[in-house]
């Protein structure tokens, strides 16, 4: 069975952390390993993991040397990466239990390197595990073909529900920018002509209106969207334009759901 790397980042999460390590916990393609960096949290996310790791040597935590942001937790996650894919999951979300074997299997099926799902909105106090949800109607839809052309457009991936084969893109790292890696990430992989594929099962669940996610406001990140347009993927003024009405439309629409 591949071996699959799961990147967790964590900064003062004790109250959501072990959902989310339980999701993964659960998973039905035992093959994994969690590979969570502590982002020199203040409220007992690290003593919670260390007790899970003490209960499953699968589940690996290490602290970051000094606070270095979302992008910087993750990268230093997917360095010590083993696995054969790298999948994404925050530390205020949760995986449904089939989520990585219906994802491989998926995976196996076709070519792109790169896929991912739909998912589930929460709201932020939901207090339910993985093992008990029920599905809610609140959907997020995966696109079934994405390409970097679209991606400018909109981002079409949900963090939480991707997947990279690294047999065959390498290890890829996410820039080192304080806020939109994880969109950077998909969009370097598919300018190098990788398309991504999209699974219509909503497999994760995603925390909606936290306060303190890795994620929460969207609209807020208006600013380092046009950082990333411009600065990164070097987009000619209309084209950042462009791409950033696409984004303010997709924030609008997913917080209707």
């Amino acid at each position: 069975m591949p071996l699959v790397s799961v990147v967790m980042p964590v900064y003062n999460s004790a109250a959501t952390l072990g959902t989310a390590v339980r999701s993964v916990l659960t998973q039905t393609h035992t093959d994994w390993e969690l590979l969570v960096t502590d982002d020199q949290s203040s409220d007992g996310s690290m003593d919670l993991l260390h007790e899970f790791a003490e209960q499953d040597e699968r589940v690996l935590p290490q602290t970051a040397p000094e606070r270095g942001g979302a992008g910087r937790a993750r990268n230093l996650a997917i360095e010590r990466a083993r696995g054969d894919y790298i999948a994404f999951l925050d530390s205020d979300d949760m995986w449904l239990p089939e989520k990585t074997e219906k994802q491989l299997a998926f995976a196996a099926e076709g070519s792109a390197p790169l896929t991912f799902t739909s998912y589930f909105k929460m709201d932020a106090d939901h207090a339910g595990e993985s093992t008990d949800w029920v599905p809610n109607g609140r959907v997020i839809h995966a696109r079934q073909h994405v390409d970097y052309r679209a991606m400018l457009v909109r981002d079409y991936i949900g963090a939480l529900t991707a997947m990279y084969d690294r047999r065959a893109l390498g290890t890829r790292l996410m820039p080192e920018m304080r806020k939109r890696q994880d969109y950077a990430l998909w969009l370097s992989i598919m300018r190098d002509g990788a398309e991504a594929r999209g699974l219509a099962e909503p497999l994760a669940v995603y925390r909606a209106h936290q306060a303190n996610s890795l994620s929460s406001n969207k609209m807020s990140l208006i600013k380092y969207n046009w950082d990333l347009y411009r600065s990164h993927e070097h987009l000619s003024v209309p084209r950042s334009t462009r791409a950033l009405v696409g984004a303010a439309w997709q924030s609008l629409r997913n917080a209707r759901i």
